[in-house]
């Protein structure tokens, strides 16, 4: 069990019920202080998520991860995890409501774009349920909502890293149709014309996987770029 950011550790309470020990990450050296003191149980690692090693939380199993991780980093967390699902066994995680509608969203909505798409081409996502602002102290301005994220038990491509850049392409400009998101960085003369004609978020997970085995990397690609030359920084979420 990991818990990210624990604070003043109300969830890290309620986790104590049910086991007796876990590991908690907390960057804030007085709230570390604070866990420290009321929570000698908690196998506390002072220091940014973003940074910490994993694989020695994992001890060579996987981590059950749980947090009300802050809003202003959401997108690398996810990210984060996302890189090391091979160490995850599931993460159910408090963020504010938008992107979790985002992180659920459904093709064809507007909500659908480049967070989605990566993270239920890999993971079971789960929306739970929505946490209004009004139990907060002090109360934000947004209201919140808890995701549930589950690694699938295989990799649907082979190239994982290769199908996500893919998708920060399709999706670079949504107004845009795939053949014009895409005719720059890759081959697209082996996918059907009426596929090309269509938006990226009018395809499912599954169609977008299809769609990316019929693609091939233009020149540039193949000589060592690692990212599509109109990349979308995949940290936007959009």
């Amino acid at each position: 069990m990991l818990e990210i950011g624990p604070g003043f550790g109300a969830l890290s309470t309620a986790i104590l019920e049910v086991i007796a020990s876990f590991t908690a990450v907390e960057k804030d050296t007085g709230l570390a202080k604070f866990i420290r003191e009321h929570h000698p149980e908690i196998d506390l690692i002072e220091g940014d998520f973003l940074k910490v090693p994993l694989e020695p939380i994992a001890a060579g199993g996987r981590i059950a991860v749980l947090g009300n991780i802050p809003y202003s980093i959401t997108s690398p967390i996810l990210f984060r995890l996302l890189d090391n699902r091979r160490l995850v066994s599931s993460a159910t995680l408090m963020m504010q409501h938008e992107v979790a509608q985002r992180l659920a969203a459904s093709p064809g909505t507007k909500e659908y774009g480049i967070l989605a798409v990566q993270m239920q081409a890999f993971c079971e996502v789960k929306y739970l349920f929505k946490v209004g602002r009004a139990v907060f102290k002090p109360r934000p301005e947004v209201d919140s909502a808890v995701i549930r994220i589950v690694p699938k038990a295989q990799d649907p491509v082979e190239d994982s890293e290769g199908f996500r850049r893919f998708v920060r392409c399709a999706f670079h400009q949504r107004r845009k149709t795939i053949l014009n998101n895409l005719k720059q960085d890759y081959d697209t003369s082996s996918v059907p014309e009426a596929t090309l004609k269509l938006r990226s978020e009018a395809l499912g997970i599954e169609e977008l996987i299809a769609l990316f085995s019929l693609l091939r990397p233009l020149a540039p690609a193949l000589h060592g770029e690692t990212e599509p030359r109109n990349r979308l920084h995949e940290e936007s979420g959009a």
